[in-house]
């Protein structure tokens, strides 16, 4: 009981923070379970409860400073999800890359329509020829483009080949292309997307994808934090106290 906080309390709390990333409880006041729509279609084993652990404990690995499945399970027994959940949360772009290659290409035909792009359609996965997906945009009243994207769920590099091979696929059917990952692109590939003479092609890496997520609040939340006001406080203190 590091905190003050009853094991039990701490356990409890823990459980509910692991259904609300699920998806199964919404994420609302403090201390109230309300089961989402998700939630009240779901119903689980204690093994499937555990798995859910597991999943977490995994996506987390990259950040979570315990070591092992038994440090992190006695750390939750001391501590609340406020005082551990900076260490473990996974970020924006951890979610990302933890999904399906297909999943990622649908999160990607949202993202554009709720950036304005009309007419989205995701390509069947066999048959897209190195294209993932097309879409429309509207440039003003008059001036509407064709966009093709690819959606690449990496965590590397993409390559100068492979932007040059979604240009080369992109040839004639289109005006303008765009590839989204959740990686990062090399020098040469963005030199590539901007050569002379060949279509233009948009690079959108993880730092990108992630802002556009959040301008328009797709998969996110705005969160409200405080921050201490210490020259507040100056009046208050004893100046000859050392610290």
């Amino acid at each position: 009981m590091k905190s003050g906080t009853p094991r039990f309390h701490n356990q409890v709390a823990w459980a509910r923070q692991y259904l609300v990333w699920e998806g199964l409880l919404d994420d609302s006041k403090h201390g109230v379970w309300t089961l989402t729509n998700k939630g009240q279609n779901t119903s689980l084993t204690v093994e499937e409860s555990r798995q859910i652990f597991l999943k977490w404990v995994e996506i987390h690995q990259a950040t979570k400073k315990a070591k092992n499945e038994t440090v992190l399970v006695k750390r939750q027994e001391e501590e609340e999800p406020e005082q551990l959940e900076h260490e473990i949360a996974p970020t924006l772009l951890e979610v990302l890359q933890s999904v399906t290659p297909t999943g990622f290409e649908h999160i990607c035909k949202r993202l554009l329509r709720e950036h304005g792009f009309e007419n989205v359609v995701v390509t069947q996965a066999s048959h897209d020829g190195g294209i993932d997906g097309y879409g429309t945009l509207e440039l003003n009243p008059f001036v509407s483009i064709k966009v093709l994207f690819q959606c690449k769920r990496y965590k590397g590099t993409v390559s100068r080949a492979q932007v040059g091979d979604f240009r080369n696929a992109m040839i004639g059917r289109a005006e303008k292309g765009i590839i989204l990952t959740t990686g990062i692109f090399s020098e040469d590939a963005k030199r590539e997307a901007t050569r002379d003479g060949a279509p233009p092609i948009e690079l959108i890496d993880g730092k990108k994808l992630v802002e556009l997520f959040e301008q328009v609040e797709l998969g996110v939340r705005p969160k409200t934090v405080y921050e201490v006001e210490y020259s507040f406080f100056d009046q208050y203190i004893d100046k000859s106290t050392k610290t």
